[in-house]
């Protein structure tokens, strides 16, 4: 039977007026409401753009983690330098009793040493001052920026020698050889060809990328068919191409026959490169074709098709042969651009204002700190010739370091290998200066592409 009453029944049956609903909603509000007592909690504010920035700026990129090494490196080569004064360790054994003495003796000789380093790198304004007083001329003034450059110039080479084939996934200790063999190609074009001005130049640089080419393409065909380790057979080159260098300098009709030590004859005027701000400035046109090589690397790197082939070979060598790309091919290919690269660095140490005759050690060491730029430049074109200008002003400005603040030439190696080391273990500046840990996983993995 029907309740004709549906509102009548029992009391725990029957619906909630308005009133009680709302009572009810209100205690519940009230409860969840936080201890302040607040009737609505406040809006969630957002970071300000300032704040943004400097916590993306404080974590683990790229950029902090590089900044962050070169001042890491800068206050350990502090500290060598207090502990290898005499006169500076000294003062440190009464510091209890006059520490005033120690602090100043260590700021006088780190301010200078740096000092120095700074104005044999980049800018002196001694001579800024000088020139605009009339006593000495703009060379003077442009001479830091034209060493540093002279310097940087075959560094971007080998270092996008060794960065590309870190790329396609091999890992090329060869640029030294490969830069060798160049520099002596280059050489002998410069001096046994004659060849008018124009002309000569082309031919001796490409004589030079020749060379490179053939001493990368035999790892490369030996990688590629039989299997063999590129890391073994480039350093086994290095050595070829070393004792090669040795024994072609004292032979007749290559070494000069008015010196009796082991030196070439000089490369011809006519296929030296051009110096960019006259005589007595050491730049040349080198850093130019540096400038050009890098965007060269990064277009086919990033926009052609060979480039692709060869990151995807780098990043994974069965996926990219089971996508239909010639693993063998790409090897052999890698390897001979790379060569390429290098022997252009070597090249530019006879062809530049460097040297302009074959020694035995005509080609220094670029190849093995190509791979220093290539790990400080993350393997990246762009940033390689950024390395290469930090190795350069480094090495120009360690010059005036040494002659000036008596230090030691041989710190800047320090500096150099501690600058890689920082930048190689980015959880160690993580550590150190407590970065937040956001990016730290593609920092840490962005070194291991291409090993």
């Amino acid at each position: 039977m029907t309740d004709p009453n549906p509102q009548s029944g029992s009391p725990d049956k029957e619906p909630a007026s308005e009133a009680q609903a709302a009572q009810t909603a209100l205690g519940n509000t009230e409860r969840a409401e936080p201890a302040t007592g607040s009737s609505r909690s406040a809006p969630e504010q957002k970071p300000s753009l300032g704040r943004m920035f400097l916590d993306n700026l404080w974590a683990a990129n790229t950029f902090t983690v590089t900044l962050l090494s070169l001042v890491l490196a800068i206050v350990v080569g502090a500290i060598l330098m207090i502990i290898s004064d005499p006169d500076v360790l000294h003062t440190y054994s009464y510091i209890t009793a006059r520490p005033a003495d120690a602090l100043s003796a260590s700021w006088t000789l780190v301010s200078e040493a740096y000092a120095n380093l700074f104005k044999g790198a980049i800018f002196d304004p001694e001579a800024f001052s000088g020139w605009v007083h009339g006593s000495n001329g703009w060379e003077a003034v442009l001479a830091p920026i034209s060493e540093t450059l002279t310097y940087a110039a075959p560094l971007v080479f080998t270092g996008l020698a060794v960065a590309l084939a870190f790329r396609g996934g091999l890992f090329n200790i060869g640029a030294q050889g490969q830069a060798t063999i160049g520099v002596i190609l280059a050489a002998l074009a410069g001096f046994l060809l004659p060849l008018p001005p124009g002309l000569h130049l082309l031919v001796a640089v490409l004589a030079g990328a020749l060379g490179g080419a053939i001493w990368g393409f035999i790892p490369g065909i030996l990688k590629a068919r039989a299997g063999a380790h590129e890391v073994i057979n480039t350093i086994m080159l290095n050595y070829v191409a070393t004792y090669f260098l040795t024994w072609l300098i004292v032979q007749n009709g290559v070494q000069d026959p008015n010196r009796t030590d082991a030196i070439s004859k000089a490369v011809d005027s006519s296929a030296q490169l051009p110096r960019l701000l006259g005589d007595n400035l050491r730049v040349h046109a080198g850093i130019l074709l540096a400038v050009l090589a890098t965007w060269a690397c990064a277009w086919l790197l990033n926009r052609s098709t060979l480039g692709f082939e060869l990151r995807a070979v780098g990043a994974n060598p069965d996926a990219a042969r089971t996508a239909g790309i010639s693993v063998t091919r790409t090897y052999t290919l890698i390897m001979v651009f790379s060569g390429i690269l290098a022997g252009l660095g070597g090249s530019n140490m006879v062809l530049g204002s460097t040297a302009s005759a074959l020694t035995p050690l005509v080609v220094a060491q670029i190849g093995f700190d190509g791979i220093l730029v290539a790990l400080l430049g993350r393997v990246r074109p762009w940033g390689v010739l950024l390395a290469a200008l930090l190795f350069g002003a480094l090495q120009a400005g360690g010059n005036r370091m040494q002659s000036y603040s008596g230090i030691s030439l041989e710190l800047v190696t320090v500096l150099q290998a501690l600058i890689v080391i920082f930048i190689a273990a980015p959880a160690l500046v993580k550590a150190i200066f407590q970065l937040r840990a956001a990016r730290a996983a593609r920092l840490q993995t962005s070194l291991a592409k291409g090993w």
